[in-house]
This record gives C-alpha cells, sequence and structure tokens, in this order.
C-alpha cells in the first residue's frame, strides 16, 4: 500500500534490508530473514553463535571476497530478523517489503509504499515506473524530484481512501459518485469526510425541492437542481440547536433541523427512522466533541472523525445501548452480537434472546427488553467450551464459572469462530489476573482442578462451599454502618418479622435464580426488590447489580492507595466537601459520629482524587452516606463509582449535563405519556426543574428514608430506567391537582406534600432508621388530610404503567436532547461575555453578537480542519479555569495566532496594498493584544481592539497605531514573532531592567532585607495593577527612527486604494518629512548636550534608558527618538489624514461580508449560506 513519505536516515541499517530493484530515483526492498533459504545453521546453532562471539558478529565485516565473514554476518543476522518480525506484536512488525524515494547525492530517502507480499509492492514499482520515471529526468533540481513524487503519492492515497470508504457502503460505485458531487458542490476541504447521504426533499413553504441530503462529520449539507435553479446550502452541526420528527397536512412525516436563524423540513426519505438517527447521532457526536469535550466522555472511535462511518455510527449506538442496558464500565468494546437461547431454570425451558459480547463481559437480553437479563464477566468464567451439537440442542456451548455453576447456550450462529474469540479474550484476562492479583486469586482463577459443576439447567442447588462463602459474606457487610450505629434499635418484633420473611423470599429466589452478579434478572427480582431489599442483603444486592464486585476483585488495595494520596491535598474539591460533610443525613447517628463522618470524607475526597473531572459535586454527599450504610467503606467507594461513571453518566459535574439532558427527556416524557397534565400545564419546565432533584439524590433527598432506599433498590436493579418511571407515577397521581394549580409555588407544593407522606411498612411502627433525609415542611393539622401512599405499590404502580418504557427508547431520547441542553450552554456562555463586554465598548449589541459568532466560528474551522495538534490546543484553550485544580468556570473562546489573523483579515477597517504587510501587522497587533503571553486573545481583548478601530476618536485610533511599532508589538525579528523574541518591555508602564544598588544588597543573616526585597517586589506588582487600569493617563513610550519608518510603512499601506489616495501620500510625506525634522532637531540637542524638549517623556518612558539590546534597539538607535504626542501633532496639520481617521465606517457591513467570506478564505467554501431566496 502507498504511505505517507517518511524520512529514513539509514536506508540499510545493520543489513536490515536486501535491495532487489533499483534505478536513479527508486529501490524495492526485502526484509532479511523473509523469502531467503535458512542454510545449514539452525536457529539454535544461531544463537550459540549470537552468545558465545559476539564480536565476530558484529565486528565490522572485511570485503566480501572473504566468504568465512559475510557468511557470519548475513546468515545469522538474516534468521534473527525474521525471527524477532515473526515473535514481535502485529502492530510492531515490519512489513517485508517497501519502496524507497532517493534522490541522487542526498543522504535521506523517504518510505513511500509497503508490502506483505512480493506482488503487491512489485504493482507500486510497474507504476512508479510507468508513470513516474520518465517525467522525473526533466527536473533540474533534485528537490523538486522529490516533492513531485512526494505529492503523487499523497495523491494515490487520498484515492485509496476514497476507494475504502466507498468500498464499506452497501453500493461503492454510488458512494464514489456521490462523494465526488459532495466535494465538486460545496468546496469543502478533503478532511470533511463524507459519512452518507440520503435522497430526499427540502420543502421552502408549500414548494418541495427534490434533491440530497448529505451527512459529513461536521456538516448537513443540502443540493438540488431542478428546472434550471440551483439550490444548496450547508448546516454546521454547532448551529443544530433541535432535532424534531413533525407531521403537517402538506407533507408526509418529516424531520425539523432547527438553527438559531431558521428551520428546514426534509421529507421523502426511504427510511426517515434511519436517517432520523444518523442525523442525531452525527448532531451529538459533533457537539459533544465540539462544545463540551472537558466534560462529556467521548469514544475513542469518535475522537477521531476522520475514522466515522455509517457502519460506525451503526455499531457505536448499539453499544451505547447495550452499555446502558447492563450500565457496564464506559470503556468497554463491543464485540460479537449473536441471537440465542440460554436454558432458564426457573422457567425450564430456552428463553430466546441475544448474546453481547465486550472485552470483560457476556451479556444476555431476552427479545422483550428487561424479561430476563443474564451478566456473566469474564473473570467469574473458568471456561468456555462447545458441547456435542443435536437435534433438540444445536450448536451447544457451555460457560463454566467460578462458583461451580454452568450456563448452557444454544442456536448460536458462527459458533467455532465466537468461542475461539472469547477463550482468546480469556486467556488474556487469566494470564493478566494471575500477574497482577493476589497468589490466592490467581491460583483459584487459573489453576483450579476439573471441578464439579452445578448446571443452571440441572439441579440449581447450592454446595456446602457456597454457605461458607455466604457466611463470609455476611461477616463482610456486617462491616456496614448501619449494623454498627442501629444494633440496639432494630425496632419492633413485627419489623424483624418482617425483616425476616423478605430474607426467607430472597433466600428462595437465590436457590432459583442463582446468586452472585451472574443472576437471572426476571419481573420476581423486580417485584422483590419494590417491597425493599433486607438490609442484611441489601449492600451485597446493591454490589451485585451493579457488578462492582468485579471492580473491587481486580483492583485490590486501589483504594487504599487513593486514600493514601488523596489525604492532606486541599483544593476546591475538597473545601466543597469539608463544607457538606456535616449536612449529610444529618439526623442519623452514624453522621452524628467521627467514624461516620471520617468514612464519608474518605470516599469522597478519594474519588475526587481519582476523577479530577467530576471531582466533588453537590449530592455526592447524600448518595455516598447512604451507601456507606449498607456496605463497608471499599464497597461504597466501587459503588459510588459505578453509579457517577456508568449508571449516571455526566451527571456529576460542574455543569450537570446528564441530569439536565434527562430533566429534558423527562419534559418529553410527560408530553407523551401524560398529554392531559401536558395540556393543562403548557409550560413544563417548573416541573422538570422540580423533578431535578429527584433524578440527582434518586429520590433521597424528597422521600421518607425507608421509602427512599427503596427507590435506591429498584434503581441498582433496572438503573434511570426506575427514576424515569417514578417520576411519571408521582405526576400521574398528582395530575389533576396540578392541573388546577394557578402558579409554580402552589405545584411545589403539592408535590413535596405528596411525596413527604409516601411511606413503607417500616414507617408505620418506630423506625430503625432516620425517617427522613430533608426538614417536612407541612404543619401536624395538614398531615391527616394527606392520603397515605404505600412505596411498594407506588413503585409497581410505575412498573404496571410505565415499564413499556425501554433503555433504547431512553438512549434515543437522550441523543436528541443532549442537543439542546449544549446549545442552551453555549447561549448561555453567550450572553455572559456579551454581558461583560458591552458596558467597555460601543459597538452595538447586534453588532457585538455577530463579532461573538464571528469569534467563534473561527475557533470552530480549526477544530474541523486543523490537525490534532493544533485542534487540541484550540479546544484547551476554549475553557477558562478558575483555580489550580483547573475546575473551569465557563467555556469562553480565545484564538491563537493563525486564527486572529485569518479574522483580522475579514473585520480590519482599513486595506492594505501589501499581503505581506498586512500578515506583518496582524502579526503586531495580536502581539499587542496577547497580554498574558500565553499566545491565545480573548473575546474581551479582541472586541476592545475592534472598538478602537470602528468607534473610537482620531487620537485613539492613532495611540493604537503607535502602539502598534513599539515593543512589545514590534519584535526583533518580523519574520519570526515568537515570544522568545519579544522584549520584555510593557507598553503599559515602561519597566527598568536595571535594580537599585540597595536592592543588589549582601543579604544579611537574619534575611531581614530579603524580606524588604519581597516586600518591594509586592508593591511594584499592587503598583503595576493599579496602573493598568489608567492607561489612557500615562504617557507611551518613546518611538526610534527604525520604528518610526515601519510606523510610515504602514500608513502608506492602509491608504493603498483609497479615493483620496494621492491627496493622503503626500499629506503622509510631508508629516513624514515634518517628524524626521523634529527627530533630528532632539537628536543635535541630546549630541551638543543642551536642554532636550523630549528628556523628561524619555524619562518617564523608560525605553529610553534600557541598553544593550533588551527592547532590540542599539544605542545609536536611543538617541533619534519622537513620542506620540509630537506624531499626532504633525498628523494634525494635515486635514486629509484627519478626514481619513475621522471618516466613518460601518461595522456592520464589514461583519456581513465577513460572515460570507469566513469558510471561503479559510477552508475553500464556495459559500455556507443559503443562494437567495428562492
Amino acid at each position: 500500500m502507498w504511505l505517507h513519505p517518511e524520512e529514513v536516515l539509514l536506508k540499510n541499517a545493520l543489513k536490515l534490508w536486501v535491495t532487489e530493484r533499483s534505478n536513479d530515483f527508486f529501490l524495492l526492498q526485502r526484509r532479511r530473514g523473509h523469502g531467503e533459504p535458512t542454510g545449514r545453521i539452525t536457529g539454535v546453532k544461531l544463537m550459540q553463535a549470537t552468545v558465545t562471539a559476539p564480536q565476530q558478529t558484529y565486528t565490522k565485516p572485511k570485503p566480501k571476497s572473504d566468504s568465512f565473514f559475510f557468511f557470519l554476518f548475513v546468515v545469522p543476522v538474516g534468521l534473527l530478523v525474521g525471527a524477532l518480525d515473526t515473535v514481535l506484536d502485529s502492530n510492531a512488525r515490519v512489513t517485508p517489503f517497501r519502496i524507497l524515494l532517493q534522490v541522487p547525492g542526498s543522504q535521506i530517502s523517504w518510505v513511500i509504499a509497503s508490502g506483505a507480499a512480493k506482488e503487491e509492492v512489485n504493482k507500486h514499482w510497474d507504476w512508479l515506473i510507468h508513470n513516474l520515471l520518465h517525467s522525473l529526468s526533466v527536473f533540474e533540481n533534485k528537490e523538486d524530484v522529490a516533492s513531485f513524487v512526494k505529492g503523487k503519492v499523497k495523491g494515490l492515497i487520498a484515492e485509496e481512501v476514497r476507494g475504502r470508504q466507498a468500498a464499506q457502503e452497501e453500493d461503492p460505485a454510488k458512494f464514489r459518485e456521490a462523494l465526488l458531487k459532495f466535494e465538486l458542490h460545496f468546496g469543502l476541504p478533503s478532511s470533511e469526510k463524507l459519512v452518507t447521504y440520503f435522497s430526499c426533499c427540502c420543502w421552502k413553504g408549500r414548494v418541495p425541492r427534490q434533491g440530497f441530503l448529505y451527512l459529513s462529520i461536521n456538516h448537513m449539507a443540502f443540493y438540488s437542481f431542478l428546472l434550471g435553479k440551483e439550490v444548496k446550502f450547508v448546516i454546521p452541526w454547532a448551529e443544530v440547536t433541535r432535532l424534531e420528527r413533525v407531521s403537517t397536512g402538506l407533507m408526509t412525516e418529516a424531520i425539523r433541523v432547527s438553527t438559531r436563524q431558521r428551520q428546514r423540513e426534509f421529507s421523502m426519505f426511504l427510511n426517515l427512522e434511519e436517517t432520523f438517527g444518523v442525523i442525531g447521532q452525527l448532531a451529538d457526536i459533533a457537539l459533544r466533541r465540539l462544545l463540551d469535550s472537558e466534560g462529556l466522555e467521548l469514544d475513542r472511535v469518535l475522537q477521531q472523525p476522520a475514522r466515522i462511518t455509517k457502519r460506525i455510527l451503526e455499531e457505536q449506538a448499539l453499544r451505547e445501548y447495550v452499555l446502558a442496558l447492563f450500565r457496564l464500565p464506559r470503556s468497554e468494546r463491543l464485540h460479537e452480537v449473536a441471537s440465542c437461547s440460554v436454558w432458564t431454570p426457573h422457567a425450564r425451558c430456552h428463553t430466546a434472546g441475544t448474546l453481547y459480547t465486550t472485552d470483560n463481559y457476556l451479556c444476555f437480553s431476552s427479545r422483550e427488553e428487561g424479561s430476563c437479563i443474564l451478566l456473566i464477566p469474564l473473570s467469574e468464567v473458568l471456561s468456555i467450551e462447545k458441547a456435542e451439537s443435536t437435534s433438540p440442542l444445536p450448536n451447544p456451548v457451555i460457560v463454566s464459572v467460578r462458583t461451580k455453576k454452568a450456563f448452557q447456550l444454544i442456536e448460536l450462529q458462527d459458533r467455532n469462530e465466537l468461542v475461539e474469540n472469547l477463550n482468546c479474550r480469556l486467556r488474556a484476562l487469566q494470564w493478566k489476573m494471575s500477574m497482577f492479583r493476589s497468589r490466592k486469586d490467581s491460583k483459584r482463577s487459573v489453576s483450579s482442578p476439573t471441578p464439579y459443576y452445578t448446571f443452571y439447567y440441572d439441579t440449581g442447588f447450592s454446595d456446602e462451599e457456597e454457605i461458607e462463602e455466604q457466611v463470609l459474606r455476611n461477616t463482610v457487610n456486617s462491616e456496614a454502618l448501619m449494623t454498627a450505629f442501629h444494633q440496639s434499635q432494630l425496632g419492633t418484633n413485627g419489623n424483624k418479622t418482617e425483616e425476616q420473611q423478605k430474607e426467607r423470599l430472597w433466600d428462595d429466589l437465590f436457590m432459583e435464580f442463582g446468586r452472585g452478579v451472574h443472576m437471572f434478572r426476571t419481573e420476581k427480582i423486580q417485584k422483590l426488590a419494590a417491597m425493599g431489599i433486607p438490609e442484611s442483603l441489601r449492600g451485597e444486592l446493591w454490589m451485585t447489580f451493579s457488578d462492582t464486585t468485579s471492580e473491587l476483585e481486580a483492583h485490590q488495595g486501589y483504594y487504599a492507595s487513593l486514600v493514601q494520596k488523596s489525604m492532606g491535598h486541599n483544593n476546591l474539591a475538597t473545601e466543597e466537601i469539608e463544607r457538606d460533610l456535616h449536612r449529610s443525613l444529618p439526623d442519623h447517628p452514624a453522621f452524628q459520629n467521627p467514624t461516620g463522618i471520617a468514612a464519608l470524607r474518605r470516599v469522597l475526597t478519594a474519588y475526587a482524587h481519582r476523577n479530577p473531572k467530576i471531582g466533588y459535586c453537590q449530592s455526592m454527599n447524600i448518595l455516598s452516606s447512604v451507601l456507606l450504610l449498607y456496605a463497608k467503606e471499599e464497597e461504597a467507594f466501587w459503588l459510588l463509582v459505578a453509579v457517577c461513571e456508568r449508571m449516571l453518566p455526566d451527571y456529576f459535574n460542574r455543569r450537570v449535563i446528564g441530569a439536565q439532558v434527562d430533566q429534558s427527556v423527562f419534559e418529553e416524557l410527560i408530553r407523551e405519556r401524560l398529554p392531559e397534565l401536558a395540556e393543562n400545564v403548557p409550560d413544563l419546565s417548573t416541573l422538570s426543574s422540580v423533578s431535578l432533584s429527584w433524578f440527582l439524590t434518586l429520590f433521597l433527598s424528597v422521600l421518607p428514608f425507608h421509602s427512599a432506599v427503596c427507590v435506591v433498590d429498584c434503581f441498582f436493579l433496572h438503573g434511570i430506567k426506575a427514576i424515569f418511571q417514578l417520576g411519571l407515577a408521582v405526576l400521574e397521581a398528582n395530575a389533576a391537582q396540578l392541573s388546577a394549580s394557578t402558579d409554580d409555588g402552589q405545584a411545589l407544593m403539592i408535590l413535596t406534600g405528596f411525596l413527604d407522606q409516601v411511606g413503607s411498612e417500616q414507617s408505620s411502627s418506630p423506625p430503625s432508621s432516620p425517617p427522613s433525609v430533608v426538614e417536612t415542611g407541612s404543619s401536624n393539622g395538614e398531615t391527616p388530610t394527606v392520603r397515605h401512599t404505600n412505596i411498594t405499590a407506588l413503585i409497581n404502580q410505575s412498573y404496571e404503567k410505565f415499564g413499556d418504557l425501554t433503555v433504547r427508547q431512553i438512549e434515543r431520547l437522550r441523543c436528541r436532547h443532549r442537543i439542546q441542553v449544549l446549545q442552551a450552554h453555549e447561549d448561555t456562555a453567550k450572553e455572559n461575555a456579551l454581558r461583560v463586554v458591552t458596558p467597555e465598548v460601543s459597538i452595538s449589541p447586534e453588532d457585538l453578537a455577530d463579532v461573538y459568532d464571528l469569534f467563534k466560528t473561527e475557533h470552530f474551522i480549526s477544530l474541523y480542519w486543523g490537525d490534532s495538534s493544533a485542534a487540541a490546543a484550540a479546544e484547551a484553550a476554549a475553557w477558562h479555569y478558575g483555580d489550580s485544580a483547573r475546575s473551569y468556570i465557563e467555556r469562553q473562546y480565545r484564538l491563537d495566532r493563525p486564527q486572529f489573523k485569518s479574522l483580522y483579515g475579514l473585520l480590519a477597517p482599513w486595506p492594505s496594498g501589501s499581503n505581506q504587510h498586512a500578515d506583518t501587522v496582524a502579526n503586531r497587533t495580536f502581539t499587542m493584544l496577547d497580554q498574558d503571553h500565553d499566545n491565545l486573545v480573548t473575546f474581551r481583548e479582541f472586541a476592545g481592539w475592534l472598538d478602537t478601530l470602528y468607534c473610537e476618536e482620531l487620537n485613539e485610533k492613532i495611540r493604537l497605531l503607535y502602539r502598534l511599532h513599539i515593543p512589545p508589538a514590534l519584535t526583533e525579528s518580523e519574520d519570526d514573532p515568537s515570544l522568545m523574541k519579544s522584549p520584555l518591555l510593557s507598553s503599559n508602564r515602561p519597566l527598568y531592567v536595571s535594580l537599585p544598588s540597595e536592592m543588589l544588597t549582601v543579604v544579611s543573616d537574619d534575611g531581614g532585607e530579603v524580606k524588604d526585597y519581597q516586600e518591594q517586589l509586592k508593591q511594584m506588582l499592587q503598583d503595576l495593577a493599579k496602573e493598568k487600569e489608567k492607561d489612557v493617563e500615562k504617557p507611551l513610550p518613546l518611538m526610534n527612527q527604525r520604528e518610526f519608518i515601519q510606523f510610515c510603512k504602514t500608513l502608506y499601506s492602509m491608504f493603498h486604494g483609497d479615493p483620496e489616495e494621492n491627496d493622503l501620500f503626500q499629506a503622509i510625506a510631508t508629516v513624514t518629512s515634518l517628524v524626521l525634522q523634529i527627530g533630528e532637531a532632539g537628536h543635535r540637542g541630546q549630541s551638543s548636550g543642551s536642554g532636550v524638549t523630549g528628556q523628561e517623556e524619555a524619562k518617564g518612558a523608560g525605553p529610553a534608558q534600557v541598553t544593550g539590546g533588551a527592547d532590540g534597539r542599539s544605542a545609536a538607535e536611543s538617541e533619534w527618538m519622537v513620542s506620540y504626542a509630537q506624531i499626532l501633532a504633525s498628523l494634525l496639520t494635515e486635514q486629509a489624514l484627519v478626514n481619513f481617521f475621522e471618516k466613518p465606517m460601518d461595522l456592520s457591513v464589514k461583519i456581513a461580508e465577513a460572515k460570507e467570506k469566513q469558510y471561503h478564505q479559510r477552508a475553500g467554501l464556495l459559500t455556507l449560506q443559503q443562494h437567495g431566496t428562492s
């Protein structure tokens, strides 16, 4: 295959390659050890020769006539190279054949092609000989030969990429044709990868336009050419604010795409469901990558947009569904999906469904989602074997686990390949466990003797070892805080009896469905969980349902090391944790005690240290407190990990994106499932805002304690689906009262009153736990009037009425609603930026908002088509951090130098006669605005510069131009305006580089003078900060002759093309002569020793005192000086110049032109706006 040219400094290092064919420009080489006879020297003799005579082997060989040394050197090395290439991992192996591009007389070559087979590389060689070799002889400059060939090879690679991309589609020929049309019609860069396309109609009013909808990684584009009329437009995904499926009387069901400017409707798709899903996925992926890369986790494949294809999107959608259904770690990759049937002992039959295999799990779900779920961690598996296929049991596979149970799967297609892949992953995992786990665990998981298995399709009983393990498990669970602090307050005998009854029910269930993470999860478990899990089993079952047991066993000692590392660190997260420690279940004895508080502190601090992106978020303290009550400390930590990173992804961060997305999903579910309530309460935002705490705290902050813990039981069993269902049930129970409510406060009181009286069987008697997490707001007089609701009945009702809500539906809704939430945050960030900048500038709010959009688009263009490093730097710069812990305050776009120069060219008010000089001035402007020296310019700085050019008076414009031609804006080398060559001088306040003599004295023994020196530094910094606010009042540094010449050059370039060009050139010539005379006069005055008029200003300005080249000025140059006031006074003498700088300029017109040109200038886009209004 063709390769991007890569330099090779040593063409034949260590004789690893043999040249088989060559000419003046190309070499075809073969790797030693491939395709050559081994001779009489075996591998053993080779190793002996290498070990016993290393000096002979690697000593510089004698001439070729000496066959002995040639034999000793060549043959062993060839064998060794072949052996290494065979043993090495596939990612590190070197292809055995390659083609090099060589330039005569140069020691550098380039690898341009490689191949695993000689036939493949010969095809490339023949192409080079027949198509390029004869053309290369016409080049006189040999460097041009290399550039020409490398350009051709890159073109061939681009063509191969198109071909491979087309080959992945159902109809490669049609996709290739569509790809060429996409590039032709829209002129996007080649890196803008087309993902897929659809034939459809775009509606404009009542008129449909038949054409093609192209979906790429960053844009959706539509093209139509009908009856001689062309319609085309491009919509960046970053501008999409809403996606909907709509249906009107004029059109069939359509997809509506909304942006901040307008809406577009597309219909008449062959498969609207598929199209809508792909559009939603691409928009969601792009916005997560562009708008919230810091907060939202994105799959590794999707982090590389060039790899996204339609097939990848389908696989990703399925993977997201599997991760959500089984609540697996986000790092899991989906490998195989196969239809099969699993023997279910409780039903005494095989249950049909789908098997999903990931890196570390076997997952089974019945055809009806949720009726039967099985999760088997590979860490629990001992073997996966094929059994004999029979007519009743076709293609059976037996999966044996460590608890001496086994599962039978039948009707597996491609069974051999599936079992082979699973065993490969199983062996790799077992090797890893044997290497990194304790000797006891590794021996148990790898080298166990052949045991007797109790098959789940056989007896289903437990043996004595399992009973012994259960006793041990109960002993471990007894360390939970609930047992330690409530042993003497277990309540009445009735509560004890009820707990014992629940334990017996669960014991019976374990006998029937199994125990542990690989138990069958059915509707019977759901009913028992709704009744409330017994306290003695709650911690164990939470660990089982969330499969945190596997995480704990795989990371022995991890929590203890985290605690050790995190304790003693002070940051924003630890401060917030300390503030909330005593607010976590304050009525519970466990958290009125230092033991409970210390455990809670360790868990929260350890997690903040583990996941600094999340750190600590309010409501994590309440959740962790409940986890600590029923699980021991290390288990509670891993349960918290499971909740924050798997079960409630993106919930616990500074912007709580995940929770807001689910609130938006909840609103849509209310409209869909409770239409009468939605009709009577048009604004559902109140209900969604009230329900935010339901989702963040899993009802722990709004329900009585016993009732809330039952909700947590269901949450660990069914995930977020249980919270959605319960929320809908609560609203349905209060629908009549909510419909009659007149304001938000009344609706809040209705829901609060209802939730306060939701109880459990235990709450009828003295509770064994605190009655509530929140303060009760209702008076005693109101309590009897409220009908008592049992939590078990409410949960069962939620399952009966809303149990058809599936995980797949929730994931699809999340995908669409995440778009709206992220765009709402973007709107807020824009409002905050404009609110800060608007009082400081005179630009109209409308124009300022448009400038912000241009500023933001410039940032996105770098993310679209910049290289990976530039894109990463741009995205990192978009976050404004508030402390050393890098907890971001808000998203704040910033531009680097190339981005700024592009926007400068679009918005600068004055034309430039020389592109080179315009680039120079843009560089100086960027350096001047970059006051923090971080190579970034903020929107506030950019807007201030633009305001000076368009809205300020003449003297401020001249002042700005003056500053552009003195340090730090004017660097020593205009060709390389890097910060290393920028002077250390500030144009805001002159800084003396020589220290006063009293500050250079020797430090005394008591360190007193060191303290004085530090105090003086602090005072200097304070003075600098104060004087920065009074920038206008300070005199500017003087300008030397070289800088003034540059100043005049800039003025000449500004006047080029102006209608009054001749008058302006004459005026600036006059001013230049006048200023030069002033400078010469000052120069002669200094030389003669007479009084100099500008001496005081020079002294105040400071740079005149600096010598030695710190600012790039020589001693001779520093003698010729003029001041800003002298230049301004000289310019005011010429009316033509005054008229030029006072001429009003319309920023709105410039912004409109910039919107049309921005994509064209940066990316070669023909147009981004719609063509006309037709």
